[in-house]
């Protein structure tokens, strides 16, 4: 079952592309977050964006009844439709999203922040807090320090301390970035706690929407 969606994935794949950020002083930068109602299915997202001075500048919310069920490796198919919905509320486009999900650290090389990036041409990151997976030695516990994670002998992200002495996240491209300029982005938009600002305001806003519609 879902065998078609997997092969789907190969092939959209092969579209991703991994290079130097092309824009290399980005003005606007979108956080994007999903979170989910268990008892109704309901979906909601919330996109947040910031300018570089880190002020909310904008944000969007979409909530719709989600049909497909939570499949590993597949989140994208689930969560891509309720998203898309929510960047047509948007009033600016932003240079980067970044998206609370895996990019090329995926099997099939293909997580929601490069599913997302192919599909809607878009420079994304996908910042997540638990590696899919790669292989990694622990960086060190400074923020800024780092260490590349391979899969498959390919480069597919890093493992980054955001803050001192906590978890490290695992970022990984999602498409038209390169892994270092993936870094130099969350470092410049982590500000004081493991999640890069745009992500954990979304984050927390989609929460609150969730809440408030039970």
């Amino acid at each position: 079952m879902y065998s078609h969606l997997r092969k789907l994935q190969i092939k959209l794949a092969e579209k991703v592309k991994i290079c130097p950020l092309e824009n290399t002083k980005p003005k606007l930068v979108a956080g994007v977050d999903v979170s989910f109602e268990r008892k109704t299915g309901i979906g909601f997202c919330c996109i947040a964006v910031l300018n570089n001075d880190m002020n909310l500048i904008q944000k969007a919310f979409h909530a719709q009844k989600i049909k497909l069920p939570y499949i590993p490796g597949l989140l994208s198919f689930r969560e891509l439709p309720i998203i898309y919905q929510t960047m047509q509320k948007l009033r600016y486009e932003p240079d980067i999203y970044i998206l609370d999900s895996q990019g090329i650290a995926h099997p099939r090389f293909l997580g929601l922040a490069s599913h997302f990036g192919v599909v809607f041409n878009k420079v994304s990151v996908g910042c997540a807090k638990n590696r899919l997976v790669g292989e990694y030695q622990e960086p060190g516990l400074i923020k800024g320090s780092f260490s590349i994670m391979h899969y498959k002998h390919k480069e597919v992200g890093a493992v980054v301390r955001t803050k001192n002495n906590v978890k490290p996240v695992f970022i990984s491209p999602g498409n038209l970035i390169d892994t270092q300029d993936s870094i130099n982005i969350i470092l410049k938009y982590a500000r004081g706690y493991r999640i890069p600002e745009p992500t954990r305001i979304a984050h927390i806003l989609s929460n609150r929407l969730r809440k408030e519609s039970v």
